[in-house]
């Protein structure tokens, strides 16, 4: 099996650990991965501000670049930006008539990293191994447009060594939702309080998900409040060896 990287902007530039490390797992269940460097930005930030037409032409991109692997599926470390592209290109942007066949098999099989190994390789151990009290924050777009709730829970119950510690509301916004930070940043932190509360609360050393962009509003309060807890994306949870 055959699959090509989608790599988010956040994590190409904040976290390519976090790519690196996703690699490394689907490198260990023997599949095979190619990362086309000529892809950028899937749009989500300008379609999120009001470019449609900005969006557009990367959408374009996308579409082009990607229909032209042979690679049997594209995988992303992101809820967010696999929403993107498997919900908004097709019901929000207006794509061109002669895209929409590529869009609809690339959709078919674009996957965000965690939903990718426990739906489409049918795995729920990678043989990691990670020492630590754990909890999961669930991203809205995962949740609620691609419906990923279990899968990353699933793949770290069988991670050797992790205690995996459920928090209150788990699935409450973190405030972050892109630009929405910066517009309404007094929501936002109150938001993002409210979640790290509920992360305190639960006692635990780490707290991880499917997407950076969640996990960066999080980190950057927990620094401000002096918090020891730390951030990790799952891919990075999961490269470790047992």
């Amino acid at each position: 099996m055959k699959v090509s990287l989608f790599v988010p902007c956040l994590t190409d530039q904040f976290f390519p650990q976090s790519g690196m490390n996703m690699v490394r797992v689907l490198e260990r269940l023997g599949v095979e991965v190619e990362y086309l460097d000529s892809q950028t930005c899937c749009g989500q930030p300008a379609f999120n501000t009001g470019y449609h037409d900005e969006a557009r032409v990367l959408a374009e991109k996308y579409i082009r670049l990607f229909d032209s692997s042979d690679a049997d599926y594209i995988v992303a470390p992101s809820g967010s930006c696999t929403t993107m592209v498997n919900i908004a290109y097709g019901k929000l942007l207006s794509i061109p008539e002669d895209l929409q066949p590529a869009l609809e098999a690339l959709q078919r099989k674009t996957f965000e990293f965690s939903a990718f190994i426990v739906d489409v390789l049918k795995q729920n151990d990678v043989g990691a191994e990670f020492a630590g009290k754990v909890t999961i924050h669930d991203s809205c777009h995962a949740l609620r447009e691609l419906h990923i709730k279990q899968q990353p829970r699933e793949l770290l119950r069988h991670v050797k060594g992790i205690e995996l510690i459920e928090m209150q509301h788990a699935e409450t916004c973190c405030g972050f939702g892109g630009t929405f930070a910066v517009k309404h940043a007094d929501i936002s932190t109150e938001m993002v309080d409210r979640k790290i509360a509920e992360i305190h609360s639960a006692g635990v050393e780490y707290v991880t998900g499917v997407d950076s962009s969640c996990l960066m509003q999080i980190e950057g309060r927990l620094r401000r409040l002096n918090s020891t807890v730390k951030t990790l994306h799952i891919a990075d949870i999961l490269a470790g060896d047992a």
